[in-house]
C-alpha cells in the first residue's frame, strides 16, 4: 500500500458562494488551485493520513472547510468566523485593484512597489489563516497563502 500524505488531493470551491469573476481574478483562482494541488501540507486534527478532498465555501457568513477522504466520505468540517478576515481581504482587494491598474499605465518602479505591498498584505492574510486554523487544521505557510487567495475569491460578490 502506498504511503499516505497529509495533503489536499482535490479541491472545490462551493459554487453557491461564487459569482462571475473577471479574467484577473479567474487567473489567480486557477493558479492558486493548481499550485495548491501540486504541493501542500494539510493535516486536520485527528489526521487520517490523507490525502484529502476539500470543499471551501462561505455559508451563512462563515468560512467552511468541508474535509473529506479520497472516497468523498465526510471526515469533518471546520467553520471559521469571517469577521477577522474582513479588513485584510478588503485591503488586499484594494491593493490588487491598484496593482492591476498600475500594470496598464505605471512605471516599473511603481508596479514593483505595489506588488511588494500586495505580497505583504497577502502574507498578513495567510498568517491570520494559520492562526485561526491552529488546533483545527495544520497547514504550512505556502498552503495558507494559496488558501487565502481562494478565500478572497469567495468574498467577491456580484
Amino acid at each position: 500500500m502506498a504511503p499516505r500524505h497529509p495533503r489536499i488531493a482535490k479541491l472545490e470551491l462551493d459554487e453557491r458562494s461564487l459569482v462571475r469573476r473577471g479574467p484577473d481574478v479567474e487567473h489567480e483562482r486557477q493558479v492558486a488551485i493548481f499550485d495548491l494541488l501540486e504541493q501542500n501540507h494539510f493535516a486536520p486534527v485527528g489526521d487520517h493520513g490523507g490525502p484529502y478532498s476539500l470543499v471551501l465555501g462561505i455559508v451563512e457568513n462563515r468560512l467552511t472547510f468541508d474535509v473529506r477522504d479520497e472516497d468523498d466520505t465526510r471526515l469533518g468540517q471546520v467553520i471559521l468566523a469571517l469577521s477577522p478576515f474582513r479588513k485584510v481581504v478588503k485591503d488586499y482587494f484594494e491593493i490588487c485593484d491598484s496593482y492591476f491598474q498600475a500594470i496598464k499605465k505605471s512605471t516599473p518602479a511603481q508596479i514593483e512597489t505595489l506588488d511588494m505591498a500586495r505580497r505583504g498584505i497577502h502574507n498578513e492574510g495567510s498568517t491570520l489563516l494559520l492562526e485561526r486554523l491552529k488546533g483545527k487544521i495544520d497547514i504550512d505557510h505556502d498552503t495558507a497563502r494559496r488558501l487565502f487567495t481562494l478565500i478572497c475569491v469567495l468574498h467577491i460578490r456580484a
